[in-house]
């Protein structure tokens, strides 16, 4: 347990609202995995529950496989929501012990409805602090931080603790909301004067970090990068079917946010990447 204060998440509320709703269709997109899509080729998403369903898989599986995910691993992924990565691990490997951490015991709970082991692989749900890891030093393979960590209080402190909890050549695998260099002096400015059309729906956001702070956090943390990989097209499909779902829940407010939020992408302000890390032994 966190003795930090929760971080208030207005989309988890209304997606639990539309599940309790019986809405299908947000419980096809959205009941396990709660995060964007990846298409190969962008221009065959038909706009469907189903195929962005098939796409946020796609997503999970492409920085598992960042992280080099495998048979036999000890995995802990933070800001595991609805259990989705959980569940795909479990799905695709052997002999895992696999471990998912979230503040919020309203996405555990579901997430222990739904997710259960296969192929021989133990699964286990913790309600605890990404910042403050309740794991002893040296305990995992990979430590996977799916789209969440821009809603940490400090990369810097999850970086420490990522590598703590790590053994010797363990890695770390992240997808994040990620500013190119040269707008980074605006969205200081820019990002105070959009948090509020983005916040109401989607919380604390900080996508104010670029790949050089990366790099630099990499280096002060003792973690090598090995793997970078800029999908910003290939996630574009996720805002057309969101904000339709959105609006059809009667949730416009969030729909504007995900616009906002489209527009930034579309115009590549924000890129969206996948990286992973290895501690060094």
């Amino acid at each position: 347990m966190t003795n930090q204060p929760k971080i208030v998440l207005p989309y988890f509320d209304q997606l639990f609202e539309d599940f309790e709703k019986k809405n299908t269709e947000v419980i096809t997109g959205f009941g396990l995995h709660v995060h964007w899509g990846y298409w190969e080729n962008p221009s065959t998403a038909d706009g469907s529950a189903q195929d962005f369903a098939l796409a946020a898989e796609n997503l999970t599986r492409r920085v598992c496989d960042a992280g080099g995910a495998g048979d036999g691993q000890k995995i802990l992924d933070c800001g595991c929501g609805f259990g989705g990565t959980i569940s795909s691990l479990s799905d695709r490997f052997e002999n895992l012990q696999l471990v998912g951490l979230n503040i919020d015991p309203r996405q555990l709970a579901r997430a222990k409805e739904q997710v259960h082991p296969q192929n021989h692989n133990q699964i286990e749900f913790i309600e605890g602090d990404a910042c403050q890891l309740p794991f002893a030093d040296s305990s995992f393979d990979l430590v996977l931080a799916v789209e969440c960590i821009f809603h940490f209080p400090s990369r810097q402190r999850f970086f420490q603790e990522a590598w703590r909890v790590l053994k010797p050549g363990g890695k770390l695998a992240i997808c994040d909301f990620v500013p190119l260099q040269f707008v980074y002096p605006f969205m200081k400015i820019g990002g105070k004067l959009l948090s509020p059309f983005i916040g109401n729906t989607y919380g604390p956001v900080d996508s104010s970090f670029t790949l050089n702070a990366y790099r630099k956090l990499a280096q002060s943390t003792g973690f090598t990068p090995i793997f970078k990989e800029d999908i910003t097209p290939n996630t574009l499909p996720t805002y057309p079917l969101l904000k339709r779902l959105q609006s059809e829940s009667g949730n416009q407010q969030s729909a504007n946010s995900t616009a906002v939020a489209e527009r930034i992408s579309r115009l590549g302000i924000v890129r969206y990447v996948i990286l992973s890390y290895c501690k060094d032994k």
